[in-house]
């Protein structure tokens, strides 16, 4: 089932999410955030008006995907950053796919244009998802991230909504 995200999933959207901060590069973040840090992020996301939507299955967080405003400046009020992120077990199950379909549909009924996507690289499967969903690549920015005792790249992919694709 995927829904809108409660304030009551902090907790399981946080323990899932610690598994990318801790054993990947997936996430530039190198602390752990508690039910309460990720409560407060869900709440931000919500206060804007964008869509935190997780995937769930008898009670078990499967996944979850947002939007969030990409810039502060009032000017880029009608750009949002998307991110994902699966049980790693569930990579490869249709979980991504159906996150991002109801979050694109979900972005369709506001007022936005650009949708982008920071990928840290090399990442494979989350290139593939994004383009399947009609993103591309539009940036690519060498060893800007340091985790883990390496230097990261992260690139840029981007849709706009009324149908221009980059």
């Amino acid at each position: 089932m995927i829904r809108s995200a409660r304030s009551d999933d902090a907790p399981q959207i946080a323990a899932l999410y610690s598994h990318y901060v801790q054993s990947t590069t997936i996430s530039f973040e190198e602390k752990t955030l508690t039910g309460e840090d990720m409560a407060g992020r869900l709440g931000a996301v919500q206060s804007a008006g964008l869509p935190w939507l997780v995937a769930e299955r008898e009670g078990q967080l499967l996944g979850f995907a947002c939007a969030s405003p990409w810039k502060v400046r009032h000017a880029y009020r009608h750009s949002v950053e998307i991110s994902i992120y699966l049980h790693p077990q569930q990579r490869g199950t249709g979980i991504g796919s159906a996150l991002y379909t109801r979050l694109f549909a979900a972005l369709h009924e506001l007022p936005i244009h650009a949708v982008l996507a920071c990928i840290a690289l090399p990442n494979a499967h989350s290139v593939a998802l994004h383009e399947k969903f009609g993103m591309r690549k539009v940036a690519h920015f060498a060893e800007v991230g340091y985790k883990f005792g390496q230097w990261l790249d992260v690139g840029y992919w981007q849709r706009n909504l009324d149908g221009d694709v980059y």
